[in-house]
């Protein structure tokens, strides 16, 4: 299954934000990378490349491929409604992306792992497809088996309580439901999706 396997703080220091996570070389480097460091002189980016850059930093934050996410923006575009916020919706109705704001796993790739390798259950059958989109009512939990997995019971140590409205999270049974489609304003990410409506309306 193809992924993304570079270098994660190469490509945070591009986009200077920490779109896998806490990392300390953005906050030491807190600039591009490139040999010359802060001392070259960039020219200034055209409207093309800010909104191409916006679009690839929205794939590295989810992990989706370049085919997928041109299928998830037609079909955010069918959509009735805004193209550009119904493309986050769909992100974030991800399999994995759930699995990871649940808190199972302390970051996406971990969650696409955990969902490959069979450890994530949606509406009590094994689903081990990141990808797999869920809908209103699904109930997504950590297979029975799965829940002593080390990977897990060390996220779901450190897991910090959210306040998603669209998910519920029941620590008992290590269960969560995906309740709705989220509005703009709840998705936390710094994103301006309307740049990317405007690179594929060119």
């Amino acid at each position: 299954m193809a992924r993304y396997t570079g270098p994660k703080s190469k490509i945070a220091r591009k986009f200077r934000e920490a779109i896998f996570g806490p990392d300390k070389a953005l906050e030491r480097k807190n600039y591009p990378p490139g040999q010359h460091g802060l001392s070259k002189k960039r020219a200034k980016q055209s409207e093309y490349a800010v909104q191409l850059m916006e679009k690839q930093k929205v794939k590295y934050t989810y992990g989706v491929l370049e085919k997928q996410f041109a299928n998830l923006f037609n079909k955010a575009h069918r959509k009735q409604g805004i193209t550009g916020e119904n493309l986050l919706k769909f992100l974030e109705a991800r399999l994995d992306n759930t699995v990871y704001r649940l808190g199972i796993s302390t970051s996406r790739r971990g969650a696409r792992q955990l969902v490959s390798h069979r450890h994530i259950t949606v509406n009590g059958n094994v689903v081990n497809i990141p990808s797999y989109e869920l809908r209103a009512g699904d109930v997504v939990a950590v297979r029975e088996k799965s829940q002593s997995l080390e990977t897990i019971t060390d996220a779901l140590a450190v897991r910090k309580v959210a306040n998603y409205n669209w998910l519920e999270w029941n620590q008992d049974t290590l269960t969560g439901k995906f309740v709705s489609f989220p509005d703009r304003t709840e998705i936390p990410e710094n994103i301006r999706e309307q740049l990317i409506v405007e690179l594929y309306s060119k």
